[in-house]
């Protein structure tokens, strides 16, 4: 059971292109976003949608394979692990962020086949 601690399934389509860095010894991380919506109907019997944006980062082999085939708005199903991180911004105020570290992607369908 031990396995299934901290996982994250995500289906939804990229808000940006990735992002790449690459750093000494050939090490690559990206960073893009996931949108995800959810359609439900609201109290009123009316169609409603709720959209929630992920912030992704991916790293190495799996940075570079985004690099090479995600593009904004490519739907893509995303298996991953929460992480929680602060940073200090310009005026030294602190940041937390959530981010799914990404392990593993498939691109369900590109922007170009629609």
């Amino acid at each position: 059971m031990n396995t299934m601690k901290n996982r994250v399934y995500l289906v939804g389509n990229l808000g940006n292109d990735p992002e790449i860095k690459s750093f000494g010894e050939g090490k690559q991380v990206a960073r893009f976003s996931l949108a995800t919506t959810e359609v439900y109907k609201d109290a009123t019997g009316k169609k409603a949608s709720s959209t929630q944006w992920h912030n992704l980062v991916a790293w190495n082999n799996v940075a570079a394979i985004a690099g090479k085939l995600l593009k904004k708005g490519n739907e893509v199903a995303i298996e991953g692990r929460l992480v929680n991180r602060s940073y200090d911004d310009k005026e030294g105020n602190k940041r937390y962020i959530t981010e799914v570290v990404v392990n593993e992607m498939l691109l369900l369908r590109s922007k170009k086949s629609e």
